[in-house]
């Protein structure tokens, strides 16, 4: 987190470094251009009306973001954000540049959300022993965002590679970090905790990446966040036809509401998750439910935390 906000603007810098609220809690940071600075903390959110944000600000930000190359980061501004080892994320708006049905190029680029990543081992631990019936199953997570998709998903892979108590092995695990977001790899090396196995491929689509994760490393479960695109579909049916189970996150409320999204429903027609989790995002990772194939909610056990 240090790195990201030492690229701030130094009278940011200062107005964060006066404020009460304690610094571990910060989730997020918005920036845009003439507007006043938003602080947003797992509690509460701070605007600072005097703390102004301006196009000169803007352009070197940016600058710093991209380590003066923009060239080199085409890619990632193209998906709007640019993620930073440790898993910490920026996302940007502007001006969208289109050729044929695709984004070419982002530019003037006027908002800027830092969003802080914060690793929380344990957070699988109450919904453990829901996610294992003789074998681990595969999970799908779900949440509006905020609602701590990405920590949920990382904590059960860790809790898979690690095993639990005797009943509960410890298994290979793939994971597939399209954004850099679950692993947060710095020169190919997962910086957040996980257990002795674990593999990651980093920075490749996820669709892609599964396939070339099964023939590579034989994982017997894969992890990837935010699916949603067909693509996404096809690769984790192929994978459970491949014998491969699969945790995965995506955008919805709730099973229900992911099931109207496009290609979903086909997805879950096939019934490819034994346990779909939902999280709330008041507080940040509440458990809502969890559910089995059927959408049926499964009753909630929580797990000892000593062993």
């Amino acid at each position: 987190m240090n790195h990201v906000l030492s690229l701030l603007p130094h009278h940011i810098q200062e107005s964060l470094s006066l404020q009460d609220q304690p610094k571990d809690e910060l989730e997020e940071i918005r920036l845009r251009v003439d507007k006043p600075v938003e602080f947003i903390y797992r509690s509460t959110s701070l605007l600072v009306p005097s703390l102004f944000f301006d196009k000169k600000d803007a352009h070197t930000f940016l600058q710093r973001l991209t380590e003066f190359s923009m060239y080199a980061h085409e890619n990632d501004i193209k998906q709007g954000y640019i993620t930073f080892s440790g898993g910490h994320r920026v996302g940007l708006c502007g001006t969208a540049v289109i050729e044929n049905d695709t984004v070419q190029v982002l530019r003037d680029i006027s908002s800027f959300n830092i969003r802080i990543a914060h690793e929380r081992v344990g957070a699988a631990n109450p919904i453990a022993a829901l996610l294992f019936d003789r074998l681990w199953q595969s999970t799908l997570v779900l949440g509006a965002p905020k609602a701590g998709k990405t920590t949920m998903i990382r904590d059960i892979a860790r809790l898979m590679s690690e095993g639990l108590y005797e009943k509960w092995p410890s298994i290979t695990v793939g994971i597939v970090d399209e954004r850099s977001e679950i692993a947060a790899s710095a020169s190919g090396v997962p910086q957040h905790t996980f257990g002795p196995k674990v593999d990651v491929l980093d920075s490749c689509p996820k669709a892609l990446g599964m396939m070339m994760m099964i023939r590579s490393m034989s994982p017997d479960m894969l992890v990837v966040d935010e699916i949603g695109r067909e693509e996404d579909a096809r690769a984790i049916l192929e994978a459970l036809h491949s014998g491969v189970k699969v945790v995965a996150s995506a955008h919805a409320a709730n099973y229900e509401d992911f099931i109207r999204r496009p290609g979903m429903k086909e997805l879950m027609d096939y019934r490819p998750f034994e346990r779909i989790v939902e999280l709330g995002s008041s507080p940040t990772g509440s458990i809502l439910a969890v559910k089995n194939s059927a959408g049926e909610a499964l009753a909630l056990k929580a797990l000892i935390q000593s062993k």
